[in-house]
């Protein structure tokens, strides 16, 4: 079978190997669709911390089922996605029920080879049958349900007054979730296109540049009252050092974005403030649940966010075309 492999950063090639052979309890899944998110970015350039080269990319995956374990529920020739979190299941994380916080988790495409291959064998229980949802949208479902889960993990509900940080794809999902709450949606970022893309496209309530004034803009817009939850999707030490500040009295501060430098903040206005700090990490199988909902519903603008696409056989030149801030990327698509 084909695969895109990255074997250093910088350096993606096609190659051939054989197909995978299922073990006990695995499905084998024929990839179709592979979203590419800022992982994958981040691993081409060389820039994950915590990834070992060579790497088959790939997490965010739909596909067709081949085969299937007996007693699964799947069978072959259904469309799925693919839960791209192995968790251990018997960890204390697991015991509760909190698999995206597995403490041996291991995601596809990051701690072991992922999807951008033609064929990918996995635990039954990670394939997820999508029915009649295009090919296209359900490989959107992994980063989408990230945000989800953020939203979530905020408690968000109708009465809220949110701002997000950040207008990248995990952002936009995230304003998209809390829409779909019905929360007043702020959305903070420095780039003025992708504002008006979560205004236009996603229908945020209101843009928050990301400058000097941005806190006193805040708190004029609220009458001081600044914001319920603040959801930080930035990826960016100091922008989430700064969140702290944008969150109201009683309010909650849910931290998306995770880097390896250690976050600071005023402990005397925490106190006062008594905020609710909360981390977000991957999703949990209700959110995935919740994606496919709120798309059934119509609530999420899957082929505005879908900019960009190309086969699995350009991936190289691909991958350096999408990297161009000029090139305008939100959400990219490697057909199989």
């Amino acid at each position: 079978m084909k695969v895109l492999i990255c074997d250093e950063p910088g350096r993606l090639r096609l190659i051939e190997r054989p197909e995978p052979v299922p073990a006990e309890g695995e499905a084998l899944v024929r990839i179709r669709r592979v979203g590419i998110c800022g992982t994958d970015f981040h691993i081409y350039q060389g820039k994950h911390p915590f990834l070992n080269y060579p790497r088959v990319m790939g997490h965010e995956l739909s596909g067709t089922i081949e085969r299937a374990p007996t007693g699964s529920g799947l069978r072959a020739g259904q469309n799925a996605y693919i839960v791209p979190y192995l968790s251990c299941g018997t960890c204390v994380a697991c015991r509760k029920g909190v698999t995206n916080a597995c403490q041996a988790i291991s995601v596809l495409g990051v701690h072991c080879d992922g999807g951008m291959a033609e064929l990918i064998s996995v635990p039954a229980a990670n394939v997820v049958p999508v029915g009649d949802t295009p090919l296209d949208d359900a490989a959107m479902i992994e980063f989408l349900a990230i945000g989800a889960h953020g939203v979530k993990r905020g408690g968000i509900a109708a009465a809220d007054r949110v701002l997000v940080a950040g207008a990248g794809p995990i952002g936009m999902a995230a304003a998209i979730f809390a829409k779909a709450r019905g929360a007043h949606v702020t959305v903070m970022d420095l780039r003025e296109d992708r504002l008006a893309f979560t205004r236009d496209a996603l229908g945020a309530d209101a843009l928050l540049p990301a400058g000097d004034a941005a806190e006193a803009e805040a708190a004029a817009a609220t009458s001081g009252d600044l914001y319920d939850c603040v959801i930080d999707c930035t990826g960016n030490r100091a922008a989430m050092q700064r969140g702290f500040g944008f969150v109201g009295h009683g309010g909650r501060y849910v931290l998306v974005s995770v880097v390896r430098d250690d976050i600071t903040f005023s402990d005397p206005e925490f106190h006062k403030r008594e905020t609710t700090l909360l981390a977000s990490r991957n999703a949990q199988p209700d959110d995935f649940a919740e994606v496919v909902r709120q798309m059934q519903a119509g609530r999420v603008p899957t082929a505005a966010l879908r900019t960009h696409r190309g086969p699995l056989a350009a991936g190289a030149d691909l991958f350096r075309d999408w990297l161009r801030p000029e090139a305008g990327v939100i959400k990219a698509i490697l057909e199989v």
